[in-house]
C-alpha cells in the first residue's frame, strides 16, 4: 500500500501500539455506561471523564459538558493555517445487557476471542461505539506521538444518550452552534460492506411512523347476532393496508414519490462492482423472491427507494383458544422510510387523507404520531470525500464505495439541519458484529486497520 512519509511512520507506530491501542479500549469498555438504566448514571459520567482525561493526554482542550442528561465530551486540536476543521463524532454509551444468561462471559470483562474468521474482541460497546470511536482517537494518538501534531484542525464531539433517544442533543448543539461549527462532520457509527470492502455511507433513509386507529361498534360484538349487520373494523383496515401498494409494489399514497431521485450511472456502476448477491442475502433469512418495486435491484430497494411497511396490527381476539368476537377497533402501526427530498410531513398528510377518504359509514379513525425526519444525503462534490474514498482503497484489498444505508441516523441530518454541515459516515463494523445483542464483538482487523484508515484520511484531506 502506498504512503506519504509522513503517513508512513504513522502507520508504523499503529502497528507497534496496537497492544496499548487495544489495553486502552478495554479499560473503557470496562466501564458499563448503559444510559438507558437510571443506576448506570454515575458509570456514564465515569465514561466521559475516562474519556476527556485520554483526549486531553493527546493535547486536546477536552472537557465535560454537563447536560440535562449525560454529559458530552467536546475536545478541541488546532492544526496547520489553511488546514481544514473535521469534527469527529461517536457516542460512549451502550446498549442493556438483557438476557444476561445469554452472554458467554460477562459484558462487561472484554477479551481477545479466537473465532473461525480471526480474532475478535467481545464485549459490550465493541461495535457500537466504543471501539469504532476510539479508531478515530487512537490515529490522532499516533499523528501526535509522531509529529507532535495533528494535520488537521479538529472537533471531537461525544454523546452519552445515543442509545436512549439523544434528548440532550438538538438543544446542545443550538447552544453550541458557534463551538461546534467545522468544514465537516466526520461520523463513525456504521459499517464496511462486507469484510474486504470499506465504504462511506451518502445515503440514509428518513422515517415517518404512524399508528392508525379505525373505531366501528362502540363495544365489542358477538358475531352470530351482529356479524353482516355491523361494520368490521379489522375488514376496513385490511382493505386501507391492502391498498397501500399497487400490483407492482409502488406506494399509492397520493405524492409520495415527489422528490424521490434516480440514481446516477456512476453510483449504479458503484454498486455493481460490488458483487452484491441477491439472492444469498434473501436466503439467509428463509426467502427468495424480491418483494419491492418491480424492475429495481435490491440493493436499490434498501438503499435508495422509499417505503411503506406494516410494522403490527391488532384488534379483536388473538388468545388461545376461538372467540367469535366482532371488535370495536382495529389498529395498524405503519411506517414510511424515506429518500432524497421526500417530505415526511406532506406524506403524514397525504397519508391521512387517504385513510379518511377510505372509511365506511359508522367508522372514526384517530391517528398517533411516531416521529417523522427526513432523508439525509450527504453531498460527494466536497473533494474530501473522493479524498477519503482513494485514502480508505489504499487500506482496504478491495476499493471503497459510497452506499446507502437502509436505516436512520439522525445524527446525520442533525449536523446538516443544526450546523448547516455536512457529514461522512465512515465505519468499519461488520454485519455479523450481533449490535444490541448478546455477546456483541468487533473484529480486531477492523479496530486495527480502523485505526489506519483514519490516519489516511487525515494525511489525505490535509494535503
Amino acid at each position: 500500500m502506498t504512503a506519504t512519509p509522513a503517513l508512513a511512520s504513522v502507520l508504523e507506530r499503529i502497528d507497534a501500539d496496537l497492544d496499548a491501542a487495544t489495553d486502552r479500549l478495554f479499560d473503557l469498555l470496562r466501564i458499563p455506561s448503559i444510559s438507558t438504566d437510571p443506576a448506570h448514571k454515575a458509570d456514564c459520567d465515569r465514561a466521559a471523564d475516562w474519556l476527556v482525561a485520554d483526549l486531553a493526554g493527546l493535547g486536546f482542550d477536552a472537557t465535560k459538558r454537563p447536560t440535562p442528561g449525560h454529559p458530552m465530551v467536546v475536545a478541541h486540536h488546532e492544526g496547520p493555517a489553511g488546514a481544514p476543521h473535521l469534527l469527529f463524532y461517536g457516542h460512549y454509551d451502550v446498549q442493556p445487557v438483557d438476557p444476561l444468561d445469554l452472554w458467554n462471559r460477562p459484558p462487561f470483562d472484554p477479551a481477545i476471542e479466537e473465532t473461525p474468521k480471526g480474532k475478535v474482541i467481545r464485549g459490550r460497546g465493541t461495535a457500537d461505539d466504543k471501539g469504532q470511536l476510539m479508531t478515530f482517537v487512537e490515529a490522532f494518538r499516533a499523528w501526535k506521538a509522531v509529529h507532535g501534531t495533528l494535520p488537521c484542525k479538529i472537533t471531537v464531539f461525544l454523546e452519552g444518550e445515543e442509545e436512549s433517544g439523544s434528548p440532550s442533543l438538538i438543544p446542545f448543539m443550538q447552544e453550541n452552534a458557534a463551538e461546534l461549527g467545522a468544514d465537516l462532520a466526520m461520523i463513525c457509527d456504521t459499517g464496511l460492506f462486507d469484510r474486504d470492502t470499506p465504504a462511506i455511507v451518502t445515503m440514509l433513509r428518513g422515517l415517518l411512523g404512524e399508528e392508525v386507529v379505525i373505531t366501528g361498534p362502540d363495544k365489542d360484538l358477538h358475531s352470530g347476532s351482529y356479524g353482516g349487520a355491523a361494520i368490521n373494523p379489522i375488514r376496513v383496515l385490511s382493505r386501507i393496508i391492502a391498498s397501500l401498494h399497487d400490483e407492482t409494489g409502488r406506494v399509492t399514497v397520493p405524492g409520495f414519490y415527489d422528490g424521490v431521485p434516480e440514481l446516477s450511472n456512476s453510483l449504479k456502476a458503484q454498486w455493481e462492482d460490488l458483487g452484491f448477491d441477491a439472492q444469498a442475502f434473501l436466503a439467509d433469512v428463509g426467502l427468495s423472491v424480491p418483494a419491492g418495486e418491480a424492475g429495481r435491484s435490491v440493493l436499490e430497494m434498501i438503499w435508495a427507494r422509499p417505503t411503506c411497511e406494516v410494522n403490527g396490527i391488532a384488534g379483536g381476539y388473538a388468545g388461545a383458544g376461538f372467540k367469535t368476537v366482532l371488535p370495536s377497533q382495529a389498529r395498524a402501526k405503519i411506517s414510511f422510510r424515506l429518500v432524497g427530498t421526500q417530505d415526511p410531513f406532506k406524506i403524514r398528510e397525504n397519508f391521512r387523507a387517504m385513510v379518511r377518504a377510505a372509511l365506511p359509514a359508522d367508522c372514526t379513525v384517530e391517528f398517533h404520531e411516531h416521529g417523522a425526519g427526513p432523508a439525509s444525503v450527504m453531498s460527494t462534490a466536497n473533494p474530501m470525500f473522493a479524498q477519503a474514498r482513494a485514502a480508505l482503497s489504499e487500506e482496504w484489498p478491495r476499493p471503497a464505495a459510497f452506499v446507502g444505508a437502509g436505516g436512520s441516523i439522525p445524527i446525520a441530518g442533525y449536523f446538516k439541519t443544526e450546523l448547516d454541515m455536512d457529514a461522512m459516515l465512515v465505519g468499519f463494523g461488520l454485519d455479523d458484529d450481533q449490535l444490541h445483542s448478546p455477546n456483541e464483538k468487533y473484529d480486531l482487523r477492523s479496530f486495527h486497520k480502523g485505526i489506519r484508515s483514519w490516519a489516511r484520511i487525515l494525511d489525505a484531506v490535509s494535503r
